[in-house]
Formats: C-alpha cells, sequence, structure tokens
C-alpha cells in the first residue's frame, strides 16, 4: 500500500492525456502534484491528480480509459486540441478573472 507523503498545486499548463478508443484521447488540466510512497519507504513515485480525480492506477477511473502521458503546454500557446470543455460549474465568476493593474 502506498501513502501520500505531500501534495502540491499543479502550475497551469500541466494535463492529464487518456486514451478513451483507439482513435480517440482526452485531456484534463492537472489540479494537483501527490508524491506517493511504499509503505516500507523503498519507492517513491509522484502522479498528477487531474480536474475530474482520475489519476494513474486508481480503480475509479473513467470506464475504458487509460493513461497515456503528462503532458506540458504553456497557456500562452493555448490548450490542447482533446482539452474536454469545462463544465459551466467549475467556471470561475468573471469577476474573479479580473486582473488589478496599478
Amino acid at each position: 500500500m502506498k501513502r501520500i507523503v505531500e501534495i502540491v498545486p499543479a502550475r497551469p499548463g500541466w494535463y492529464a492525456r487518456w486514451q478513451l478508443a483507439p482513435d480517440a484521447t482526452r485531456c484534463y488540466p492537472v489540479t494537483v502534484w501527490a508524491l506517493l510512497e511504499e509503505a516500507d519507504g523503498a519507492g517513491r513515485e509522484v502522479i498528477g491528480v487531474d480536474c475530474v480525480g482520475q489519476w494513474p492506477g486508481a480503480e475509479d477511473n473513467e470506464a475504458g480509459a487509460e493513461f497515456v502521458r503528462y503532458l506540458f503546454q504553456s497557456p500562452e500557446a493555448g490548450r490542447p486540441d482533446d482539452l474536454l470543455p469545462e463544465p459551466e460549474g467549475r467556471r470561475l465568476p468573471v469577476a474573479s478573472q479580473a486582473v488589478v493593474v496599478g
């Protein structure tokens, strides 16, 4: 069994890509990185947890989806073509997206 040693927020631009079918992939933004350690302390690994709560090896991931890889695409470069659109309830209100200059 593994235990979580540390959790840190993911920077914008990190995505987890999942294979849904031979010709279909989907990306979700990674929200946090978790450092996992084996119970005996012998091994450690870092996993990304995406915005829908999936991570490689989780038992309750989307049915039929297989983890492909993590990818980084700078926010200036845009979003991956296979990014799942954000659900309406998860978007920030316009007021919270305002930039204060001064």
